[in-house]
């Protein structure tokens, strides 16, 4: 396993010019990748598309749903049973179902805001990801490493990464693109 510096860039033209001075500071060009990121959610990780099975922010959503709906279908029964008189035996069981309706509606209110921290969240929660255009990675050393990152710095790039994998015949075999970044 060797250690990558990747940067992230937004052109193939930005990428060239990565490439070539890499190449001009000694690094061989199998131990150099690039390729495309692509957007959060468009990974096709998971085989009906998308990243994950469940959103990392969205873990307490189905428990706060399920509480909306048992009190929403409770309150609505109890109030459907006030109206047996008019509805008939109709009544509590259309109360619930209103009742659970309007409480699985109630409970999205309490969900945290967009941009909010989640307490107790993952890392991946609080770590900026990585934004979706060019990544170009270079396998470096301890002697080459500092070489690798100010090479990038001198082009502008300001999303440089450090990682741990192998980067074989130009190309980095074990990204893994839902790893949380570990910024330089």
């Amino acid at each position: 396993m060797s250690k990558i510096i990747a940067a992230h860039l937004q052109l193939q033209d930005e990428i060239d010019r990565a490439r070539e001075s890499l190449r001009a500071a000694g690094f061989a060009d199998d131990r150099i990748s690039s390729f495309y990121v692509n957007t959060q959610g468009q990974h096709a990780v998971i085989p009906l598309g998308g990243d994950r099975d469940n959103s990392p922010g969205a873990k307490e959503t189905p428990a706060g749903v399920g509480e909306g709906v048992a009190a929403g279908a409770a309150i609505g029964a109890a109030l459907g049973a006030a109206t047996i008189p008019l509805t008939g035996p109709l009544g509590p069981a259309l109360g619930g179902l209103v009742g659970g309706h309007v409480g699985s509606l109630y409970s999205f209110s309490h969900m945290k805001d967009a941009g909010e921290k989640e307490e107790g969240g993952s890392v991946a929660n609080q770590v900026e990801p990585r934004k979706a255009g060019m990544m170009i990675a270079v396998a470096v050393d301890d002697q080459t490493e500092q070489q690798a990152i100010d090479i990038f710095r001198q082009l502008g790039t300001h999303h440089i990464e450090r990682a741990d994998g192998h980067i074989e015949n130009g190309d980095w075999k074990d990204f893994a693109v839902l790893s949380v970044p570990q910024w330089v």
